[in-house]
C-alpha cells in the first residue's frame, strides 16, 4: 500500500472544512475530527506521508470522500506510451503507471499524481493545460437577444 501526503490530508480538512462548516467556531465534523487527529500527529513526528493502512477507519472514510471529489486520471488523451515512450509526454505517468493505473489503490494514484504535479514537465501541466482544465470548457457565449 501507499502512503498518503500529508499535502491530501490538508485538501481533504478544507474539503471538509467547506462541506461541513463548524456551527459555533469551536466544534468539529467528525470527518474533520478524524482527519485533524491524523494530520496532527504527522505534523507532531514531522512526517510528510502516512501509511493509509495506519489511518483511522473514519480519517480513511473522509479522506475517500475529498479523493473521490479529485479527477481520477491524469490522462489528456495524447498517450506516447503506446508509441514506445517509457514516460508519456501528456500526462507523464510511466508505461507500468498507465497500464496498471485501474488496479492502483487512491492512494497509490495520488502519490503518482504528486510525483507528475511536482515534476511538471507533462504537456497537460503546459503545451494541453487546457485539455486537463477541470469542469466544462466555456465556449462563446451565444447571442439569447432577439433583433
Amino acid at each position: 500500500m501507499a502512503a498518503i501526503h500529508i499535502t491530501d490530508i490538508e485538501a481533504a480538512i478544507n474539503h471538509w472544512r467547506s462541506r461541513a462548516p463548524s456551527p459555533d467556531g469551536i466544534t468539529l465534523a467528525p470527518a474533520l475530527r478524524a482527519l485533524a487527529e491524523v494530520y496532527a500527529l504527522m505534523v507532531y513526528w514531522h512526517e510528510d506521508e502516512a501509511d493509509e493502512r495506519s489511518f483511522p477507519p473514519e480519517a480513511l472514510a473522509a479522506w475517500r470522500v475529498w479523493y473521490d471529489s479529485t479527477p481520477d486520471t491524469p490522462c489528456i488523451a495524447i498517450c506516447s506510451t503506446s508509441q514506445g515512450d517509457d514516460l508519456c509526454k501528456g500526462c507523464g505517468r510511466t508505461f507500468d503507471e498507465v497500464q496498471f493505473w485501474p488496479g492502483m489503490s487512491p492512494a497509490e494514484k495520488r502519490s503518482v499524481w504528486r510525483r507528475i504535479t511536482l515534476e511538471h514537465s507533462a504537456w497537460r501541466f503546459n503545451r494541453y493545460a487546457e485539455r486537463a482544465a477541470e469542469g466544462p470548457s466555456a465556449g462563446p457565449a451565444s447571442d439569447t437577444t432577439s433583433p
